[in-house]
């Protein structure tokens, strides 16, 4: 998301002077409970950040409806939309409350009927909302092919090119760079042009650039002729990998109607193991295929593999500009016409279009306000509130590589392998894996909301470190049938502990802790992170499994689980369910005073649930809750 004011956009003085009254008195009205949290800090970062961001929950709170009613129709007018100027008179009402449509006089039945449905039936959406879905979901599939194709090439061309990592311990580490070559990309390169790229070519230019550089990298790789030319290609493969990873979820976001935001930005998460799975099929697919005698050509099936991961590039290249673009991008460049005949192609009703539009306009007027002057980076860090989002957020993304499912993930085969299987079992073993990261993704649509993000990964570490103990250890069994069982089944339960838990949530959190003023740089940021150690684990795990043996390797990956539950504990705090200015409240409060609130909530719980003591309710934490108590 641009954070670029709109260049032909002047903010309506009145509704300057309304929305800053409003924030006034809501700020007078919070006193008390901005006291109950007590903290020097957090009154003093609140009383500027919340209220900022409290414009940016609803920048419209405060005003009457008869000036927004005035405002619809001015606007309309002066955006050359003036033949829906009825249309934008409703929707400028009905973007105050959305759930509130019943009370508004200015509406007819029809009008309700719609707004009315759009909450019962909160799935039926045009088809081509459903149409853009279908894309980003390919372009997510796109994203899992990429990274797991390599499995079972990693079984061929190390031999090819004169890559033997049981006799030279150098090859190890050669054959983890060319792995990692292109999350080194991602975390150094590609996801710090997201911002640049979103701004020159839009959201879907920017996706079909980035699906042509995966389509013809991975065609680059099936003809690669060394080891060295193969790290060039993979490399340039992270500039496919890196600004599509953080503006395929935007995208959705930004398109999406909010009743089902969360569930369509999630299908990122979902459809990434679908090509996860469908890579490993492909290299089963292409594992007995034979060097044709008639052409010089040297392991055409690894080949076929790394180049197999082109075709649903070429997919999401095709169907990308019939999709709409971002009504959001469109409006930052003052292009409001083609933005409100984005959203009628979103929407049932040019109703709902208006609604929409004159919102977004609303969010980026006050957003444009916000900008300093410094640049974003510096903000990220330099404000508590925000440093504290990124270190929560920063927390999550690592843990998500150093948990061990992209070690599986990328040498799964590798690892079947030195279980006892075959190559081609090892392989149908993956698959396995692959199945079972995506079955168990679909669920983590609902336990996201339900459970909510920091309980999932409090639930979900643990298991993860008990299974990848259990597949190390089961390597000191004698070879034969119970070491591979206990070895697969300790992979499965782990990845089925992973897929709902540190598998949705660290895109999911990241999208959701930093304001909105800095959330493309934060995304930058979180991506960047995610990559980076992507490339650390694949990098070093061929050399890992050779000095740790997999019994120290599984259980290098399994103390880092263990790891991952303390520091979610003591640094990410809970975002599920929460607006802007509660999520203000949150990441304003230190870190410390989080960390002793739930280290003398341990006690507290025991005495509660395990003595059955009786106690008195714990003072809240957090402001709101007290409000909500």
């Amino acid at each position: 998301m641009s954070r670029q004011a709109p260049s032909n956009n002047t903010v309506d003085p009145s509704l300057a002077r309304m929305t800053e009254d409003a924030v006034k008195q809501k700020a007078v009205g919070s006193h008390e409970k901005r006291e109950l949290v007590g903290d020097d800090e957090y009154k003093h970062a609140t009383a500027s950040i919340t209220n900022k961001n409290a414009l940016l929950e609803n920048p419209l709170q405060g005003i009457s409806l008869e000036r927004l009613e005035s405002m619809g129709r001015a606007f309309a007018r002066e955006k050359g939309l003036g033949e829906y100027e009825d249309e934008f008179a409703k929707g400028a009402q009905v973007a105050q409350d959305p759930l509130a449509f019943e009370s508004l006089t200015i509406l007819n039945d029809e009008d309700r009927n719609v707004l009315r449905r759009e909450v019962t039936h909160k799935w039926d959406h045009p088809w081509q909302l459903y149409f853009l879905t279908i894309c980003c979901s390919m372009a997510a599939a796109v994203q899992g092919m990429d990274e797991s194709v390599t499995n079972g090439a990693n079984l061929f061309w190390p031999q090819q090119f004169g890559i033997d990592t049981a006799v030279r311990d150098n090859d190890q580490w050669i054959l983890g760079f060319i792995n990692g070559a292109p999350y080194l990309c991602c975390g150094l390169l590609s996801c710090w042009l997201t911002s640049p790229l979103n701004n020159w070519l839009g959201r879907r230019g920017t996706i079909f650039w980035t699906a042509a550089i995966s389509a013809a990298t991975c065609i680059w790789m099936a003809c690669v002729n060394s080891k060295w030319h193969l790290f060039a290609a993979r490399f340039i493969l992270g500039f496919g990998i890196g600004p599509k990873s953080a503006t395929v979820p935007v995208y959705a976001a930004e398109t999406a109607p909010p009743i089902i935001r969360g569930a369509l930005v999630m299908q990122w998460q979902v459809w990434t193991a679908f090509g996860i799975m469908v890579g490993t099929a492909t290299s089963l697919m292409f594992f007995k295929v034979g060097d044709p005698s008639s052409a010089n050509i040297t392991g055409l099936n690894w080949r076929l593999m790394l180049g197999s991961a082109a075709l649903p590039a070429f997919f999401v290249m095709a169907q990308v500009f019939f999709c709409p673009e971002s009504p959001r991008w469109l409006i930052g460049r003052g292009r409001y016409v083609e933005a409100y005949n984005s959203l009628c192609r979103l929407r049932h009703t040019k109703l709902q279009a208006a609604r929409d539009l004159f919102m977004i306009n609303a969010l980026l007027e006050e957003e444009a306000s916000l900008v300093t002057g410094k640049a974003a980076i510096v903000e990220l860090f330099s404000v508590p509130r925000n440093r504290r989002a990124a270190v929560a957020s920063g927390t999550v993304m690592f843990m998500q590589q150093f948990c061990g499912i992209n070690v599986i993930a990328y040498y799964s085969a590798t690892i079947f392998r030195e279980a006892g299987f075959d190559d081609i079992t090892a392989l149908g073993a993956t698959l396995g894996f692959g199945a079972l990261n995506f079955v168990m993704a679909g669920p983590a649509v609902w336990t996201i909301d339900t459970f909510g993000r920091r309980n999932l990964l409090l639930s979900t570490f643990p298991l993860m470190s008990i299974f990848l103990l259990m597949a190390g250890m089961a390597f000191f069994i004698p070879e034969g049938p119970g070491r591979t069982a206990v070895v697969a089944l300790g992979v499965y339960l782990h990845c089925m502990a992973y897929s709902p838990g540190e598998g949705p949530v660290p895109f999911t959190y990241s999208a959701e802790a930093f304001p909105l003023y800095v959330r493309d740089v934060g995304m930058s940021y979180a991506t960047a992170v995610t990559w980076i150690f992507n490339f650390v684990v694949a990098f070093t795990f061929p050399r890992l499994l050779s000095a740790f043996t997999p019994q120290g390797a599984f259980g290098w990956y399994a103390a880092w689980n263990a790891m991952g539950t303390v520091l979610v504990f003591f640094l990410v705090p809970e975002t599920k369910g929460l607006t802007l200015e509660e999520l203000d409240s949150v990441f304003s409060i230190p870190t410390a005073r989080h960390t002793a609130y739930n280290v003398a909530g341990i006690g507290y719980n025991f005495r509660k649930y395990i003595l059955r003591q009786r106690l008195p309710p714990r003072e809240p934490l957090y402001a709101w809750e007290g409000a909500k108590a």
